[in-house]
């Protein structure tokens, strides 16, 4: 087993699986329980060789929050199920709200703190990305007619706030899991009735 993880640090692949265990390490334990040290032993590598990743515990986090933003772009680019502009905006708040219940630890990470200097152009990326889909969602919407003028960006992002809101209710036990697929149609329908066009 060490000659595996030996063999897979040299080919590039030990930093990854850095984060892949920093990830659980947070899902389990919060940020308080995530170390370079412990990461190494969890690995099986000499407690220095994460070092030549991150230089520092907040080196990682930030590492993780670009991860989180990366994975949660993935996921929203993934929902282009229906036609039409209410069953693209259903698909995608769905989307973003089981990504955020299942991920609430990392959620938290990628919003909630401060972020080093040091993060600066790969966290913008990410950033962008992640919120990319649901640009491009009203952009298009908006080229047809279905949503009110004014800068997509700005739009996506007071509808991914609401999300947002509704995510951390739900992972801080103010909603019950089970009634928030109810709360997030109505989120919908009056997100989509406030994004219409006035006549």
């Amino acid at each position: 087993m060490p000659i595996t993880r030996a063999r897979a640090y040299h080919h590039g692949d030990l930093r990854a699986e850095l984060l892949q265990r920093a990830e659980a390490t947070l899902r389990e334990s919060g940020v308080d329980g995530l170390s370079l040290r412990q990461l190494a032993r969890d690995v099986g590598v000499s407690h220095a060789a994460p070092t030549r990743h991150f230089k520092d515990k907040q080196a990682l986090l930030d590492a993780l929050a670009v991860s989180g933003f990366q994975q949660l772009g993935a996921a929203l680019e993934q929902t282009v199920a229906s036609d039409s502009f209410g069953g693209r905006i259903r698909e995608m708040a769905r989307t973003y709200l089981r990504f955020a219940t299942e991920n609430s630890a990392l959620l938290a990470l990628m919003f909630a703190r401060r972020h080093s200097p040091a993060a600066g152009d790969a966290m913008s990326e990410a950033v962008d990305r992640a919120f990319a889909a649901p640009v491009a969602l009203i952009a298009d919407a908006q080229a047809r007619g279905e949503v009110i003028a004014g800068e997509p960006r700005r739009i996506a992002l007071s509808a991914v706030a609401a999300l947002q809101g509704l995510a951390t209710f739900v992972g801080s036990g103010v909603i019950a899991r089970d009634a928030a697929d109810e709360l997030l149609e109505e989120m919908t329908i009056h997100m989509m009735d406030g994004l219409h066009p006035r006549r």
